[in-house]
């Protein structure tokens, strides 16, 4: 007999629904008469929620222009240190070549490669003596200068 109650499904019958039925009414509701008051208390605490959020936003604004001006003066900072240290670079390079270009030695090579002489005494005359006529300007002047038509 057990085995036989095991063999045999067990039919239980399902309800379609449980608890009371929802029936849905449609009311129409006219508030076309109503007339709404004014609140003074909400009125005046509306303001007051306002002037509150418009300070807040003047001050997160005020934060946000600062820190992005900062960070706008840190990169200005940046390119114009390295604007600096480039310039920097390039005037010691010039100085480097003007002094080899100044180097008396190389002039002196040169000018001989061109056939040039060393002056003679008395051909080289200096500007920058002091004169008892210091307050007066200093004209250039030409001089004949002797030639060697030796060559």
């Amino acid at each position: 007999m057990a085995a036989a109650q095991c063999a045999a499904p067990v039919m239980r019958r399902k309800r379609s629904w449980t608890g009371t039925p929802e029936i849905y009414f449609a009311k129409p509701i006219d508030n076309s008469r109503l007339v709404k008051v004014e609140d003074p208390q909400r009125s005046r605490e509306m303001k007051q929620f306002g002037v509150a959020l418009g300070c807040l936003f003047l001050l997160v604004m005020t934060f946000a222009w600062q820190h992005f001006k900062a960070i706008e003066y840190g990169y200005k900072i940046e390119t114009l240190r390295a604007q600096r240290d480039g310039l920097a670079e390039m005037n010691r390079a010039l100085r480097l070549e003007e002094a080899s270009l100044r180097d008396p030695e190389r002039i002196d090579a040169l000018a001989r490669k061109l056939g040039l002489q060393s002056p003679q005494a008395g051909q080289v005359m200096h500007m920058d003596t002091v004169s008892p006529e210091a307050a007066t300007p200093v004209l250039a002047s030409v001089t004949p200068v002797p030639m060697d038509s030796a060559r």
